[in-house]
């Protein structure tokens, strides 16, 4: 049986509609940046360094292309470079860092207590956490707060 939505029947405002298209716009843009500034903080968090060879390895792409990505973050004052030291976060970038992680974080233990597997959630919560705004995010908290694995738990078992 399928449901229906009422808020999926009928097409927005166009107000809301475009600003729905503008905020995803804005976090595509962000994404990006996002997602080297949260790698660069877990290599040096772990305690290696952050080289443009292991962010190109670890993101898959080119190094020519993580090159044209550090420019831009060092121009938005994300990272330093050091010659022959590696790639370091500056206090903006590490500020940017924790709160992507803190993103991650909600949303991947929110798709494990829905019952996703632990590599899709990893995996998912690397795209979705972009894209999910402050009130989700709080309403992501508040259902695992208020017990979602455990109703997830048996709503599976019936």
């Amino acid at each position: 049986m399928q449901q229906s939505f009422d808020t999926a029947d009928t097409l927005p405002d166009a107000q809301t509609h475009s600003e729905g298209f503008r905020i995803s716009r804005v976090a595509r843009q962000h994404a990006i940046i996002e997602d080297y500034v949260e790698l660069i903080a877990d290599l040096l968090d772990e305690g290696q360094e952050a080289r443009q060879v292991d962010l190109a390895t670890r993101l898959g792409v080119s190094q020519p292309t993580v090159a044209k990505m550090l420019v831009r973050l060092s121009d938005e004052g994300l990272v330093a470079r050091k010659p022959y030291r590696g790639i370091f976060l500056t206090p903006d970038g590490r500020e940017m860092a924790e709160k992507v992680r803190v993103r991650h974080r909600i949303v991947e233990a929110f798709l494990l207590a829905l019952g996703v597997s632990p590599c899709n959630a990893r995996i998912d919560a690397e795209g979705l956490e972009h894209y999910v705004g402050a009130e989700t995010l709080e309403a992501f908290q508040l259902a695992m707060d208020a017990g979602l694995d455990t109703f997830m738990q048996k709503a599976r078992k019936k």
